[in-house]
């Protein structure tokens, strides 16, 4: 499979799980909302009901004056009944699914940038991994032919064994950097299929068959800390989504107040029913009505109090949570913004390294070839030249993932960057 950083983006949309239940939250949120709304807008209009009895009265007959009094009846009506006062109730309970299911949302985009930033890190190691098998197999290879050099120069009788002896042994050493950077490509890549949500056959034993395409680079990227600092703490969606559970809080304490208050109806409409001093069920009265109704609860046992109480600490507790996500958010744009200069400065000090190295293993050569240099000014100078490479393609890692982290730091989106398509 070949991927590329945009599709491994994609998949991750797609397939990962964690992304999957947020969306799930975001989802029954809006439903609770459509539902909210739904209450909202019938408590803003008269409600119509409909409803009627048939009933039997059994009296006692043991009583001493016989009474012909009707033990049927029956009654029906029509009844609207319009809420005038709720105590802020119904609008609260609006306004409180409006920001669940925003706070809901800013969640989910949370979640999915946290994620981008583990797939656009894994991206990386696993660019690193296989570059990390260039380079060791590079190394090896050069020793190998060090190696058939110096077997060439023994049978020739220019050298001695002991320098046959010293390469074979810089060959086995190098052998083992290959193996491990094999494996931490094999490792690199089962981390990343499980982000991307790709379910791997039990028949693939080891390696997984994915290939990215690219290599890392290093754009540049310019940022000012101050500027920095500002713009997360405006496009954060972790703070955003706490602010929302600061008003949360506010519309809990309306809510909790409303007890205090009462709820005041007003309804009218037309009935009929059975007459009550005729024992014929078709003898009936029937006209219209209206009036008004007020329920309040004069004392509930301090239940209102108690949730008036609760409703305010959790309200506090949201601004002092509030107050402390803005400093771990200032810091965290100070510790990614100080990490990426150090990987920028790390970078630029890497620059020109593997050009002198390369350049210092073939002066190497041409001064043992002529007599003037050893054997071991050789070897030293492979040696020198495979952790030059190896800290090139490291740096050029640590930036990448530097940057992403300071962009996620500061609440960019994560687009491609540090590494091409």
């Amino acid at each position: 499979t070949m991927l590329n950083v945009r599709t491994a983006y994609a998949d991750t949309l797609l397939a990962q799980q964690q992304i999957k239940v947020q969306e799930a939250s975001v989802e029954l949120l809006r439903r609770e909302l459509e539902d909210t709304n739904r209450r909202f807008e019938a408590g803003t209009v008269p409600r119509f009901n409909v409803v009627g009895r048939d009933s039997i009265d059994r009296f006692p007959q043991s009583a001493p004056i016989p009474i012909d009094y009707p033990n049927k009846s029956w009654w029906m009506e029509v009844r609207s009944v319009q809420s005038i006062f709720e105590g802020g109730k119904i609008i609260s309970s609006l306004k409180t699914a409006k920001l669940l299911k925003e706070q809901a949302y800013l969640n989910h985009r949370t979640v999915v940038a946290d994620t981008m930033l583990n797939v656009r890190t894994a991206y990386a190691d696993t660019l690193l991994a296989q570059q990390q098998i260039k380079v060791q197999e590079a190394s090896v290879e050069l020793l190998r032919r060090e190696l058939e050099d110096t077997n060439r120069r023994f049978e020739a009788g220019t050298v001695p064994r002991f320098n046959v002896l010293r390469a074979e042994v810089e060959v086995a050493n190098a052998r083992p950097g290959l193996i491990r950077a094999k494996n931490t490509l094999r490792i690199a890549k089962h981390n990343l299929a499980n982000l991307l949500g790709y379910h791997v056959p039990e028949t693939v034993l080891e390696d997984i068959p994915m290939s990215l395409t690219g290599e890392l680079t290093a754009e540049d990227f310019d940022v000012d800390m101050s500027e920095a600092i500002a713009e997360a703490l405006e496009r954060r969606t972790e703070l955003a989504a706490l602010e929302k559970a600061v008003e949360l809080g506010e519309q809990k304490i309306v809510t909790a107040r409303a007890g205090y208050l009462p709820s005041i109806q007003v309804f009218s409409g037309y009935g009929t029913q059975s007459s009550r001093y005729y024992t014929d069920l078709t003898e009936e009265v029937h006209g219209w009505f209206a009036g008004a109704q007020l329920s309040w609860n004069i004392f509930d046992g301090l239940l209102t109090k108690g949730k008036v109480d609760e409703a305010k600490a959790n309200y506090r507790k949201a601004k002092v949570s509030l107050d402390d996500i803005m400093r771990k958010i200032e810091l965290e744009v100070r510790t990614a913004y100080s990490n990426f200069r150090e990987a920028q400065e790390v970078l630029e000090s890497q620059k020109k390294v593997q050009e002198q190295a390369e350049e210092a293993l073939r002066l190497a050569k041409v001064r043992n070839e002529a007599g003037t240099g050893t054997q071991l000014d050789v070897l030293d100078a492979q040696t020198s030249l495979t952790q030059a490479r190896t800290t090139q393609i490291q740096a050029l890692r640590d930036y990448t993932v530097a940057r992403a982290k300071l962009e996620r730091a500061i609440g960019q989106t994560l687009v491609q960057s540090g590494m091409d398509n």
